[in-house]
């Protein structure tokens, strides 16, 4: 069987976790199958990847259109493949496109739903309802959709009611125990000047509306004196976003020492490390229907304290591996919380607990690491999508 994989994302051009997922997906599935992937982007050195770039007449145009040109030479190249499978709205209408030409299969990994993520328009513009028209198109005609979580499938039916449910798949993203696993080398809090001695709360995310930073810096101004702070941060969506986390940094420093902002994509190795050193890691999304970034700090035998939203429940067991803080949304389709200075109160308790209490701290961090051995492995997730592909070939040629 012949699979081409279709994405936006792929190393070293990673940014989120649907590239890490692609990443890691396409490493199990060459073990099992012939496995090509297109993604967007320059032009990689890796056999069996083809990269595109946006056509040059599209250059000045919205940037979803742009990435709409590139889907349609994607699919043109898909030629002589027995199933495509796109991620990410970017390359969903590659699949789309890829399965009418081609009289293929075309599975979908969903991995958010645009229109649960209205924030997007400040930084899109027109080009977030073509990006929501993009996932949509493709999702109602695809001949199997693959959820990250349970949550993520319910938001599915929700969001797109003539999906049938029966096409719709729970394979939860997985985890690399070796890639991730407890690293006591200090070289990375060598290098930014972290207190090993001291304790340290770790963010690790994007800048974006999304992964709710701004509310952890809130909660901040509740934490113990003596905690540090250390935030990885990625790309801003948008200015303004940026704006807002600059201002809440510095307004945190004012009154507290030990906030460390690392701004860009870390290597592996600092990442595992600073994993490793921190006492709790801190996911404050107000929207995830996974979070990957859970189960490398679990891997890592991190205690994690998470927003109870989408699918992070069904990886942070609340009380064994991590804790959870309840989240309540605006019904006005922000995502943003309906009491913003009780969910920041409510992170900053936990954080508290597990601070004061390192022997409990610790036993989450071990079991957290078992967990994250025993139930998300992404051989498990390969074999589990072969399988959905072969059904949905063998549907295909009925």
């Amino acid at each position: 069987m012949r699979i081409d994989l279709l994405t936006r994302e792929y190393p070293p051009e990673v940014y989120g976790g649907a590239g890490v997922h692609v990443a890691e997906l396409t490493r199990g599935l060459r073990r099992l199958a012939d496995v090509q992937v297109r993604c967007l982007g320059t032009a990689r050195t890796e056999p069996g990847v083809d990269a595109y770039e946006p056509p040059a007449r599209l250059a000045a145009a919205d940037a979803a259109l742009g990435f709409l040109g590139a889907d349609a030479a994607m699919a043109a190249d898909c030629a002589g493949t027995d199933v495509v499978h796109s991620h990410t709205w970017y390359a969903n209408m590659a699949g789309n496109l890829a399965s009418l030409l081609h009289g293929v299969p075309h599975i979908m990994t969903l991995h958010s739903l645009e229109p649960l993520r209205p924030w997007k328009a400040e930084q899109l513009g027109g080009g977030y309802a073509l990006s929501c028209w993009m996932e949509r198109t493709a999702a109602q005609s695809a001949s199997a959709l693959i959820a990250v979580s349970a949550a993520m499938r319910d938001d599915i039916l929700r969001v797109y009611p003539d999906v049938d449910p029966e096409r719709v798949h729970v394979i939860h993203n997985g985890i690399d125990p070796e890639a991730y696993r407890p690293d006591p080398r200090p070289d990375a809090l060598e290098r930014y000047g972290i207190d090993p001695d001291l304790p340290i709360v770790l963010f690790v995310g994007r800048v974006t509306r999304q992964k709710g930073l701004p509310h952890l810096l809130r909660a901040a101004f509740g934490l113990r004196s003596d905690v540090q702070l250390v935030l990885c941060c990625g790309q801003p969506d948008t200015p303004e976003i940026a704006a807002e986390v600059a201002e809440l940094v510095e307004e945190l420093r004012t009154v507290r020492d030990g906030v460390f902002r690392i701004d860009g994509m870390l290597d592996q190795d600092s990442v595992r490390q600073l994993l490793t050193h921190a006492t709790v890691f801190v996911c404050p999304s107000v929207y995830e229907p996974m979070g990957i970034v859970n189960l490398e700090a679990m891997a890592c035998g991190t205690p994690v304290v998470a927003s109870a939203v989408g699918g992070i429940p069904e990886v942070v067991d609340d009380g064994v591996t991590g804790l959870l803080v309840a989240f309540e949304a605006r019904d006005d389709a922000t995502g943003e919380p309906v009491d913003p200075d009780k969910f920041a109160a409510g992170l900053a308790e936990a954080v508290n607990d597990l601070i004061e209490d390192r022997g409990r701290a610790a036993a989450l961090g071990a079991a957290g690491r078992a967990r994250a051995v025993e139930h998300f492995s992404w051989d498990k997730v390969a074999e589990r999508t072969l399988e959905v592909y072969r059904e949905a070939v063998s549907a295909h040629r009925v």
